[in-house]
Formats: structure tokens, sequence, C-alpha cells
């Protein structure tokens, strides 16, 4: 039996039928940070220069109870708008999660997903902004019909 199947099964978790499923999810992970990492250098300097107390996250899937009823959940922002915001009240950050697994689901090529991360990391930093749905939507970067 092999080391690392024999170890996993002496901590009580199920070992992967095979021993590298385990290191091809970290690289997965891993790939998908710096996509996420490259979208937000990409993004004009005007914008990136005035993003403040923002957190941004990946998580491997959307929370159920905040799916839509149809469509599906590629990021999230939560917090409160630079334009809804007092000039001396104190904040906790906001927050945006990107979700991995439904983004990986929608494509296997590297190129699409970079494009998904981009375009979803573009409309969630726009919701920090203060940019709403519908105007997203009249710039033409709204949600995937």
């Amino acid at each position: 039996m092999p080391l690392a199947r024999a170890l996993l099964q002496e901590c009580g978790r199920r070992a992967p039928r095979d021993g590298y499923s385990a290191v091809v999810s970290d690289l997965r992970r891993a790939r998908f940070a710096r996509l996420v990492r490259r979208a937000l250098d990409e993004l004009p300097a005007e914008f990136r220069d005035h993003i403040r107390n923002l957190e941004i996250v990946i998580e491997e899937e959307p929370p159920p109870e905040r799916m839509p009823r149809h469509g599906t959940l590629l990021g999230l922002y939560e917090g409160v708008p630079l334009t809804e915001r007092g000039a001396q009240e104190p904040y906790v950050p906001d927050r945006i999660c990107i979700f991995r697994g439904p983004i990986e689901r929608m494509t296997v090529s590297p190129r699409g997903q970079a494009e998904i991360v981009r375009d979803t990391v573009v409309h969630e930093i726009a919701h920090h902004f203060g940019i709403s749905d519908e105007r997203l939507s009249e710039l033409g970067l709204g949600d995937a019909p």
C-alpha cells in the first residue's frame, strides 16, 4: 500500500483512488487563484487605485441560500458600496467571493475560464464602486442570459 494512502487511512480519511487527485486539486486551485490575481492586475489603474477595504476570496461553491432560482452564481459582492459610505464611518471590509466550481464547470478551456474569471471579477468590483446590475447590463457587463 502506498505511504500516502496508508497515512490517509490511518487519519480516518478516505484515500483517493489514485495518488495524484489531491495534488491535481491543489494545482487547479493554485491555477485558479492566478487567474483571479491576473484579473485584478489587469484592472485599469484608475479603478485599482480606488479599491478600499476589500477582501477577495475564492470559494469552491456558492452557499445554497444565495443561489438564484435560474442560472449560476459565479461571484458575490457583500458590503457597502463606496458610493454609499460616509466619510468617517468605519466599515468591516467588503468581500468579493469568486466561486471556482461553477466557473470550472462552464468550460474546461483555460482561456475560457480566464475570460469568465475576468468578467466576474470586473462585475463584482463594479458593485464595490456602486454600479448596479441594471447599469452593468446597459454597459454590456451584466449577468449572462
